[in-house]
């Protein structure tokens, strides 16, 4: 899978970056992110322009505290953030309501997580920034102050005015995958699993593929749901009844999509040259096999919304937070995967 190249503006615009919950590593990351927008640690061509929706003060002051040399300059617009990001990191301010304490969410603090989100949508859909990339949030401090959504998706979803779901897809350095049930209990999943989900899900990664990745014909790898993909019935009738005839319906709208596939030979070196991605059938299913072959470089990519979104693949980390300890990698993959993605809708919807 090929590495996506960045530090070129082709949108012409830079990339919006939240906050995310402001008592976990999220600062810190964004902080290390801009350290690293040039030579080691960066992507081929450095890491493009990109400014964050935050407090001024809270960042200059972690940088301090962590022994980051990081200028933080506030800006008016994004239109400010090219010409500085090369020697300061652009903050779009956003102001906290209680102080920040490391590893300590505070529901108070969550309007101000959520107007970050908000005017980072806001931005991209304005045409004044090219993508959105968000910062871990810390969903119990938001439901504590109210906030009503199962989670980052499901509010970005609701933000762009969605009656379908968008679909998660992970990527690492060279697996992409997408899970066709996310966040329920493994029995739930089993019980959620449909044709319908199935075929929506392969739908959505193809256009994704051909639109933000570049990929001319998208060949998708179906997992089946059973031990075996099911040993023809023998290990449960899923696959025949539910998995099967997804994938024949997704071939029949033109899609190359392959299986149901036993999922304990998929994701061999050997076996991942053969598709772009992967769908599966549950969150594990697809999550273990990407943080195995890349657990620091693997990236959080939402498909189906009308503007890009990455986010890292990883958590707020509170356990770890305020110690410097906090690798920016996943930000950094997230960040220039969202410069490439918007780079190539882009150009899609130019062509004729």
């Amino acid at each position: 899978m090929d590495a996506p190249p960045a530090g070129r503006q082709g949108t012409g615009l830079p990339l919006a970056v939240t906050m995310g919950e402001p008592a976990g590593i999220g600062g810190e990351i964004t902080l290390k992110a801009w350290m690293a927008r040039a030579g080691d640690g960066a992507p081929p061509g450095g890491l493009p322009p990109f400014f964050v929706i935050d407090d001024p003060a809270r960042l200059a002051a972690l940088a301090a505290g962590l022994g980051l040399a990081v200028p933080v300059r506030a800006i008016a617009s994004p239109a400010e953030a090219p010409a500085l990001f090369g020697h300061a990191l652009p903050v779009l301010p956003v102001e906290l309501s209680a102080p920040v304490q490391a590893g300590r969410p505070d529901p108070a603090n969550g309007a101000a997580v959520i107007a970050a989100i908000d005017g980072a949508v806001a931005l991209v859909r304005g045409g004044e920034a090219a993508a959105v990339v968000t910062n871990p949030i810390q969903k119990s401090a938001l439901y504590a102050a109210g906030f009503r959504h199962p989670g980052h998706t499901e509010y970005l979803a609701h933000l762009a005015g969605m009656a379908e779901e968008p679909i998660m897809m992970l990527a690492a350095a060279d697996l992409r995958v997408v899970p066709v049930t996310i966040h329920v209990a493994l029995r739930d999943a089993v019980d959620r699993l449909s044709t319908e989900a199935i075929v929506h899900a392969g739908r959505v990664t193809a256009a994704a593929l051909a639109r933000d990745f570049g990929i001319a014909r998208p060949r998708l790898a179906v997992a089946g749901l059973n031990p075996h993909a099911g040993e023809g019935g023998a290990m449960g009738r899923e696959d025949i009844d539910i998995v099967a005839p997804a994938v024949a319906a997704l071939r029949a709208e033109g899609i190359d999509a392959s299986g149901p596939r036993p999922a304990d030979t998929m994701f061999h070196a050997a076996a991942r040259r053969g598709y772009d991605a992967a769908l599966c059938m549950y969150h594990d299913q697809a999550l273990i096999p990407v943080k195995t072959v890349d657990f620091d470089g693997g990236v959080n990519v939402t498909l189906g919304l009308p503007f890009v979104r990455t986010s890292p693949d990883h958590g707020t980390a509170l356990d770890i937070a305020g110690s410097g300890v906090a690798s920016p990698g996943s930000l950094i993959v997230a960040l220039a995967t969202a410069d490439r993605m918007a780079r190539n809708r882009r150009a899609a919807t130019s062509r004729p």
